[in-house]
């Protein structure tokens, strides 16, 4: 009974989740929280995914790009301003951050009404850095890794768990530490 009701469950979060993505895939089954904090942002979802993470746009020019073949794991963060972008074949674990931005100005000033603008849904995103995040396929993310703004993952690396991401990783390496360092390279 308890499996029928979380296939039940499941179905439903894909169903109101769906509604909210531009291009979905074929075979993706979408087991998320989607949050479009402004109805022209853009996520487009590749087929065989499986998304069980958060996926959050910020404004009108947010653009979450998911391949094919992705899978983001449980209470795992995707939040974007302007580009994170997911290459075929990426495994994403659970509880990880990707942010494209610093969510915040760097300025004390700026930053002492984002309170009620986040309130009012009213954030002042100009004052916010931001650049794009792109992970290249065959990459492996792991457990509890944060990926911040202007990081590119290379092709077929992996980021230690628990590792914090703030230079771009070259192909076939493995990441770990914080912030993360190169440990070896991968065949």
């Amino acid at each position: 009974m308890i499996n029928i009701l979380i296939k039940f469950v499941k179905k439903l979060l894909h169903f109101n989740n769906a509604v909210k993505i531009n291009v979905l895939g074929n075979g993706t089954q979408l087991h998320c929280k989607v949050e479009k904090r402004n109805i022209n942002s853009i996520i487009k979802i590749g087929d065989r995914c499986l998304i069980n993470g958060r996926l959050v746009t910020e404004n009108a020019n947010s653009s979450i790009i998911i391949k094919n073949n992705v899978f983001i794991g449980g209470k795992t963060i995707l939040d974007c301003l302007s580009l994170i972008e997911v290459n075929d074949n990426v495994l994403i674990s659970y509880e990880c951050i990707i942010a494209d931005h610093d969510s915040h100005s760097i300025s004390s000033i700026k930053r002492q009404e984002d309170l009620n603008r986040f309130k009012d849904n009213k954030m002042n995103w100009p004052d916010v850095n931001t650049k794009p995040v792109v992970i290249k396929k065959n990459a492996w993310i792991g457990t509890r890794s944060i990926i911040l703004k202007g990081v590119t993952i290379g092709e077929g690396s992996i980021v230690a768990a628990g590792s914090v991401v703030t230079t771009n990783v070259p192909n076939y390496t493995l990441v770990a530490g914080n912030p993360a360092i190169v440990k070896k390279r991968l065949n």
